[in-house]
Formats: structure tokens, C-alpha cells, sequence
């Protein structure tokens, strides 16, 4: 008994039919995807663009998948699988671009800022560690304050 099989159709067209084993299969190797991207989320890989690297292919990796199989792209034409590929392609180039960008800010606040620090903000060129900026330190005495009244 074959798993896949090829009919036509009474309008001509090519029909695909697929085994219940065959989704089984890719519902469970998304599954284990999905526990890689938890566990890979609760890992520091060196720096934030290497996570969002990492990220972003295991979810290509999921939606192509997805495409291929559950909505049947691998048995469509040939020029449906190519405008995909090509679409993810641009969608990387894209989001590379836009890491690049996000790396080169650097902080434009005064030194001299006291309100809050934005935890969510990215770390930027000048500050490598990626910690918020030391509050101003209070100005040295000079001598020539009034003196204090006890």
C-alpha cells in the first residue's frame, strides 16, 4: 500500500493524497522543534543577535514545514516553491539589515540624564557591556558654600 499516491481529478488537474502517518510524523518533528526553541530561549549564545539568529532559523525551519506539508507546497508548482524560498530570502536580508542598523545606535542621551533607564533598550556601541549608564556623581565641595546652620 502506497503512503502517497497521485490521482487526477474529473476537471484533469493532479490530486495528492497523503497518509495520516506522514502528518503524524512532521506534527511530531514540529513538536520537538518547538521544545528546541524553549530550550534555546533559556540559553545565551554570546550575544543577543546570535539568539535572534538562532531563533529565526528554527522558526524558518518550522514554517517551511509547515508550507511544504500542510499546505501541500512541495506538490504545487515549481514556481510556488521558488517565490517562497525567494520570499524568505528577502525576509532574512531584510532582518539582517535591521540588525545592523540596531547594533550601529549608540546612546544619545546627556550625560548629565537622570530619569529612567530603559531595560528593554538595546545595548549600544558605547556601551559594550551592555549595562545601563552609572548616574552623574554629586559635584566636589568647592569651599565656597554658605556654611550650615545647626
Amino acid at each position: 500500500m502506497s503512503t502517497h499516491s497521485e490521482t487526477i481529478d474529473h476537471a484533469g488537474e493532479h490530486t495528492h493524497e497523503h497518509s495520516w502517518k506522514g502528518y503524524l510524523y512532521i506534527l511530531l518533528v514540529l513538536l520537538v522543534l518547538t521544545v528546541v526553541t524553549v530550550t534555546a530561549s533559556q540559553v545565551n549564545f554570546g550575544s543577543s543577535a546570535a539568539n535572534v539568529v538562532i531563533a529565526m532559523t528554527i522558526a524558518t525551519i518550522k514554517a517551511s514545514l509547515v508550507a511544504l506539508f500542510f499546505m501541500h507546497l512541495k506538490d504545487d508548482k515549481p514556481i510556488n516553491g521558488l517565490i517562497f524560498v525567494s520570499t524568505l530570502l528577502f525576509l532574512a536580508v531584510f532582518l539582517g539589515f535591521c540588525m545592523i542598523d540596531a547594533d550601529s545606535r549608540f546612546d544619545s542621551r546627556p550625560a548629565s540624564y537622570k530619569g529612567p533607564v530603559d531595560q528593554f533598550a538595546l545595548p549600544s556601541l558605547n556601551d559594550a557591556a551592555g549595562k545601563p549608564p552609572e548616574p552623574p556623581k554629586a559635584p566636589a565641595p568647592t569651599g565656597h558654600e554658605a556654611p550650615a546652620h545647626h
